[in-house]
């Protein structure tokens, strides 16, 4: 082998999948890969996030918007590359899935992992950029706002927060069009469980102050807004 493949490991990586001859059917190489390629994903988004941290405690917002940018760009191919599995029909997912064992998605290393790092990555943003220069997410968004640092971060903080709601949510689709969302899991849990991960969210405050803003904004016109292509008539006295 060539220094690309020792480089690579690709004899190791290529004997990751079962052999041929032991696939229940033709889309089970395709399974595999596809799940095996999320986890690599996860990996380096996991590896990202971690970088984010101590960058957020410096304060280099420079390189916390590039790496939060990787982590963005890692969450669209990871949503993108799941409709893949709609190539497959119903019955051979079903077979596939007898392969499993007990095992579930839910139980992806990657996939829990991610799911520990929001709390560390809001907190560090709350003590570097909030909490340490005396501001409030409400400062920051509307009362200060000013598009500095601190709101520039926090997008991209609620931006990665989308996009693993999408990629949640992009993958109860895929559950509803393979075997059903009536249906249960492998653990034989409900599979409408799935549904309020995929409502979860990361950073409630970020998302809560649109809600605030609209509410404190509507106060300004009320409760009915006077119509812009017919002008209330001003009556003469």
């Amino acid at each position: 082998m060539r220094d690309y493949g020792v480089y690579l490991k690709c004899d190791q990586l290529l004997a990751c999948q079962k052999p041929l001859a032991e696939m229940v059917n033709a889309d089970e190489l395709q399974f595999q890969i596809v799940h095996q390629v999320e986890e690599l994903w996860m990996k380096l988004i996991a590896y990202t996030l971690v970088d984010v941290l101590d960058y957020l405690e410096k304060q280099d917002t420079h390189r916390i918007v590039t790496l939060m940018g990787r982590v963005h760009r890692l969450m669209r191919m990871m949503t993108a590359q799941l409709d893949l599995l709609e190539t497959m029909s119903p019955k051979e997912y079903q077979q596939i899935r007898l392969q499993l064992g007990n095992g579930s998605g839910q139980e992806s290393p990657g996939f829990k992992f991610l799911l520990r790092l929001p709390p560390d990555l809001w907190r560090a943003f709350r003590h570097a950029y909030l909490d340490g220069r005396g501001l409030t997410v409400a400062d920051i968004y509307d009362e200060h706002y000013d598009h500095g640092d601190a709101y520039v971060v926090a997008e991209a903080l609620i931006e990665f927060d989308e996009l693993f709601q999408k990629f949640r949510a992009n993958h109860l689709y895929l559950i509803h069009r393979s075997i059903g969302l009536g249906s249960k899991s492998l653990k034989g849990r409900p599979v409408e469980m799935l549904e309020g991960g995929a409502r979860h969210r990361f950073f409630p405050e970020l998302w809560d102050i649109r809600c605030d803003m609209t509410d404190r904004w509507g106060a300004e016109y009320g409760t009915v807004r006077d119509s812009i292509s017919h002008p209330a008539q001003v009556k003469a006295g």
